[in-house]
């Protein structure tokens, strides 16, 4: 049997045979699971009007394409909450002794799921609803007369299911990387082999497990092959599959909307005038949004500002004003470097040319478990390889901090590079990291970045957030420890310690105004 077959649930329906109202042809339709969905159940649309279900373009050939692990990234509103939502209870309800288990990011999130899943039963035909009948029905749990049951949750560590739905995984992994975590490693571990998953969401940054899972899911996609048992398939779907989004009135176009209209149509992506008529209105509307909740690839949509971060947008103004791509080393300028130390964790350095009034980075490395000797050496290899020349190196202030050395003297990792031959500058200490943070802000604009070669520092930058706070719903105003932060905070040595050349020769050797 292979993945897709099997992933099918319900192809095995039993139905009772003795039953003289159930003539073979009505066997045959309501043994299709298709047919099902397009005619058993009632829904809400985005009106509020009560209809029945039809499966739309984009939810069919998710149908046609299903794996036994899925994950979809998608645009909004393209209705894939509510087949998969209407999955599980059809799977329920066709199978019996079948557990489905629905995840949201808080528990009223999932509770609504619930909701919604009882809405389309209670709107079941009469006779079906007499031989499913529910058993067990409170806000976290339905379960039915034929042994099956659908729970819902923010985890769901117990248990063994057939099914499970994970829902706006980006923003749960973007939030609370704990409970992204806790998912992980309980919810999908109670999923029993050869069943059914869908990871679904909007995008939310370059890290955390959605990006993970959706990155290497799309990689198999990539190479043609299909995946494994235990493997992620990638489904996207971006905003103009939605025959909705298109406009009859024209709309005035942008410069930047026409560069970005015959960008895609570089990438084999034609649209209709309707079409680029709305995405201008829409974009209008959302600003910066666009990317992530209305995006043309899955490339564009992880490039999106990720709410809570710091510096998200101002990376994505970057990305758009091609200030992050390949840029040809310049030998003549010198490169100065900006580090976070750490003595039990992550070190970062960034490295960066001042080249005609603008701020170049060139590269990025971290590491970690190293003496500072190893960063040196690996600063030595890398102005081999380009023929570099170093200015000046920038340290926080615990570059000075003392410590017993190998000889038995107190030195400190100042001391230390300057045996080795590199001179480092220790930048003062803000009291107040808000103040590092918006004077990262006011330099960014001046900024490009080598996509390559600082391809994991800008990682970094994108997804350093405030942290979470759970109880209350808001965002912290402080920064999340997650490991994106010793990037960050490299970086932050440059927007408070760094002044060009030419500006700090001005201000230490003034124009002699003829005052002896």
């Amino acid at each position: 049997m292979t993945a897709r077959s099997a992933a099918k649930h319900g192809a095995n329906t039993k139905l009772n045979k003795a039953d003289s109202a159930l003539t073979p042809a009505i066997i045959a339709q309501w043994s299709d699971r298709k047919w099902r969905l397009n005619n058993l159940y009632w829904i809400t649309d985005k009106h509020g009007a009560v209809i029945k279900f039809n499966l739309n373009p984009a939810q069919e050939k998710l149908l046609t394409d299903l794996h036994y692990l899925n994950v979809v990234l998608k645009a909004r509103q393209l209705g894939f909450s509510t087949l998969i939502l209407l999955m599980a209870l059809d799977c329920c309800l066709f199978n019996g002794n079948f557990s489905a288990g629905l995840i949201a990011d808080t528990l009223p999130n999932a509770k609504h799921l619930l909701t919604r899943v009882k809405f389309a039963y209670e709107r079941l035909p009469d006779q079906l609803k007499a031989k499913l009948a529910v058993i067990t029905d409170n806000t976290e749990e339905i379960t039915f007369a034929n042994g099956s049951e659908i729970r819902v949750g923010t985890s769901l560590r117990s248990g063994t299911y057939n099914f499970i739905h994970i829902s706006e995984y980006g923003k749960i992994c973007a939030k609370d990387p704990g409970k992204a975590d806790e998912i992980k490693t309980g919810a999908l571990n109670t999923l029993a082999p050869r069943q059914l998953c869908f990871i679904e969401s909007t995008a939310e940054g370059r890290s955390g497990d959605f990006y993970d899972k959706s990155s290497a899911a799309q990689k198999i996609h990539d190479a043609g092959r299909e995946p494994g048992e235990i493997e992620y398939k990638f489904h996207f779907f971006p905003w103009f599959q939605d025959a909705a989004y298109s406009l009859e009135q024209p709309y005035n176009l942008t410069p930047e909307n026409i560069s970005y209209f015959a960008e895609l149509k570089d990438l084999g992506i034609t649209l209709t005038d309707g079409q680029k008529w709305w995405y201008a209105a829409k974009q209008r509307e959302q600003g910066d949004g666009m990317w992530k909740e209305f995006p043309s690839t899955p490339d564009e949509a992880f490039k999106a500002a990720k709410d809570g971060a710091y510096f998200a947008k101002d990376i994505q103004n970057l990305r758009v004003r091609k200030k992050i791509g390949q840029f040809e080393f310049e030998t003549n300028a010198v490169v100065s470097t900006f580090w976070d130390i750490g003595t039990h964790d992550m070190t970062s350095i960034w490295l960066h040319q001042f080249i005609k009034d603008k701020h170049r980075f060139v590269g990025f490395y971290e590491s970690s478990g190293e003496g500072i000797g190893y960063y040196l050496d690996w600063l030595d290899k890398w102005r081999a390889r380009r023929s570099a020349k170093f200015g000046e190196h920038y340290g926080p202030h615990d570059i000075e901090n003392r410590f017993s050395g190998e000889d038995g003297h107190l030195t400190s990792y100042k001391d230390i590079a300057k045996k080795l031959g590199f001179t480092f500058r220790t930048v003062k200490r803000t009291p107040d990291k808000l103040n590092s943070i918006q004077a990262v802000r006011s330099i960014l604009p001046m900024c490009e970045f080598d996509e390559l070669e600082c391809e994991v520092g800008l990682v970094h930058l994108e997804n350093y957030s405030r942290d979470w706070d759970e109880t209350f719903g808001v965002w912290k105003p402080h920064p999340r420890k997650d490991g994106h932060d010793h990037g960050a905070d490299a970086f932050m040595q440059f927007a408070d310690g760094y002044t060009p050349p030419v500006i700090r020769k001005k201000l230490e050797y003034p124009k002699n105004d003829g005052i002896v």
